[in-house]
């Protein structure tokens, strides 16, 4: 690897901390307008996984509250209870505790 002294290398992207570096206004500015760049670019892509990440539990919660719909409106057994408790009632003539 190279010295980072050697003649013709440039000295590319130093890190600074606008709080304790002395910058310019203009310098100032022109890093604001980077920093909203990226925030615009990455906003983007989060906006976008986001929908896709609602749009995806959404139909998992409507799949599911459908699904409990159709299983219930399908069961049945209450209906055999009710009958098999109408043919005892007839058994034993409608016979109630305070009989």
């Amino acid at each position: 690897m190279a010295e980072s002294n050697s003649p013709g290398e440039v000295e590319f992207a130093k890190r600074m901390d606008p709080k304790k570096d002395k910058l310019t206004k203009e310098q100032l500015d022109f890093i604001r307008r980077i920093e909203v760049a990226q925030w615009q670019k990455n906003f983007q892509k989060r906006r976008g996984r986001n929908v896709i990440t609602g749009l995806t539990i959404g139909a998992i919660v409507l799949g599911i509250y459908g699904y409990t719909f159709y299983s219930v409106s399908q069961e049945r057994f209450l209906d055999d209870l009710e009958e098999e408790a109408k043919g005892v009632r007839a058994k034993d003539g409608f016979k109630t505790s305070a009989n």
